[in-house]
């Protein structure tokens, strides 16, 4: 039976600098990324990327904007992995710079779209900013990434 995971991922825009807060991962789909994590039973999108993002930086955010979703889609075990994307520039609090997950650190966008992802995270950043987007969608299995649409 093909199986369903559910995620946030949370764009923290500092107003100040303009700088996102992004994540270097170290533990699983190693690579440049918004924090997130895995949404827990009985809990909702929103409490759940205020949870991850507490826990993984040590930041405290409110305000948060659903930015959209993205969606993918093993094409060999027919699993889906679907990451609910918010952003927010309000937060508050001491940045943690590592965690289990792995270290944080602020880059702009045009960094951040500069680095080499496997996952093609720098192309599907657009959800995030731009509001007439609102789904990213890819392909994959445990060979390769297929590829992706917007």
């Amino acid at each position: 039976m093909p199986k369903i995971d559910l995620t946030t991922m949370i764009m923290i825009h500092d107003k100040k600098t303009g700088k996102v807060l992004v994540q270097d991962r170290i533990k699983s789909w190693c690579w440049f990324s918004f924090p997130g994590g895995h949404i827990e039973n009985d809990e909702s999108f929103v409490d759940c990327a205020i949870r991850e993002i507490f826990e993984e930086t040590g930041l405290e955010i409110k305000n948060l904007k659903y930015s959209g979703i993205v969606h993918w889609y093993n094409n060999k075990t027919h699993d889906r992995y679907l990451v609910h994307l918010y952003k927010t520039s309000d937060y508050s609090g001491k940045l943690i710079e590592e965690c289990e997950e792995g270290k944080h650190s602020w880059k702009t966008i045009e960094e951040l779209k500069s680095l080499k992802q496997e996952n093609g995270f720098h192309k599907y950043i657009d959800v995030f900013l731009n509001d007439n987007i609102n789904e990213a969608y890819g392909s994959w299995n445990e060979d390769e990434l297929m590829g992706y649409s917007i």
